[in-house]
């Protein structure tokens, strides 16, 4: 009999077709009576799979006591329960490193296209405007600018080696300094950090210590010459105090990949040529995206076969 798991949310076709092909597996979203369903699974579901944006929340969890794996298809655990996990000898496994590339890309390119006005001038030739109107407004150089990075993970030391491509000065702001990034400058507030740089790039995990924490100190050190670009998680970030600066030219652009409330984006936004944004798709390559799903099945078949999660959280 095939050991039976809870998937949360859908996900990759790929990935989903061999859980279904190995395990026993029910659909939470798809389920009309979602209680009905826990109860039924309680004594025989031994795991749960999800996502970093919908993870698990302890509700769920103390609905199904013989869990006792938790495999997330990203990076962040900000939304699964990890202290009820720990309290619960639950193992939480993620797919870091495996994404880190394409997030990193992802980020260069936020730079690039909100300092060079990539999607105004994209719009200003669709709409006619070159013949009509001549060339548009002059934009910003990326290249040779300061570079400020909060958070040194992995996303954080790939972004460093595509900033140093741009001969850009790297400085970081890190819970500690990191004995790798010796040719870095290790700033230890992140309001300082934000003071002294053009770019502010977010790639740090969120956790009660990092949530809200670019507010609007940081982004008035930033000051009006200054770029935040954020592909971390929305929640790092005091979205009225950006937005605010954003209409007041208070900073000089964001580039974002990621919204407090997702999938729902401020309409505020909308209205502004000084800002690119994009739908939390930093990883959204299928080449990433199927090692994610590969390193998801990697911990399930470890914990199955007794051995230690591959990618452990808890």
């Amino acid at each position: 009999m095939s050991q039976t798991l809870l998937l949360i949310g859908p996900l990759l076709p790929s990935v989903m077709d061999t859980l279904e092909s190995t395990y026993t597996v029910h659909r939470y979203w798809e389920s009309t009576d979602k209680d009905a369903l826990l109860a039924s699974i309680a004594d025989s579901c031994i795991g749960v799979v999800t996502d970093g944006g919908n993870g698990v929340s302890a509700d769920i969890l103390k609905k199904l006591p013989a869990v006792k794996i938790v495999s997330v298809f990203g990076v962040g655990v900000d939304a699964v329960d990890l202290a009820w996990c720990r309290d619960h000898g639950i193992g939480v496994s993620n797919t870091p490193d495996v994404l880190s590339d394409d997030v990193a890309d992802m980020a260069m390119a936020l730079a690039l296209a909100v300092s060079r006005q990539l999607v105004v001038g994209d719009q200003y030739a669709r709409a006619g405007k070159w013949p009509a109107q001549g060339a548009m407004p002059l934009t910003r150089r990326v290249m040779g600018k300061r570079a400020g990075i909060y958070g040194m993970g992995s996303i954080g030391k790939a972004l460093a080696m595509r900033l140093e491509g741009f001969r850009m000065p790297i400085s970081y702001c890190n819970r500690s300094p990191r004995s790798d990034s010796d040719n870095y400058t290790f700033v230890a507030s992140l309001e300082e950090l934000a003071s002294q740089v053009d770019y502010l790039f977010v790639t740090a995990a969120a956790t009660a210590g990092t949530i809200g924490s670019i507010d609007a100190g940081v982004l008035d050190a930033l000051g009006p010459d200054g770029y935040l670009i954020n592909v971390s998680r929305g929640t790092l970030v005091d979205e009225v105090a950006l937005l605010s600066c954003l209409q007041e030219k208070r900073i000089a652009g964001a580039g974002l990949d990621v919204f407090a409330d997702e999938p729902n984006i401020p309409p505020a936004f909308f209205t502004l040529d000084n800002v690119v944004l994009q739908p939390h798709n930093a990883s959204g390559t299928w080449e990433t995206r199927e090692a994610m799903g590969k390193l998801v099945l990697d911990n399930l078949a470890a914990y199955l076969a007794g051995q230690p999660l591959l990618t452990a959280v808890v």
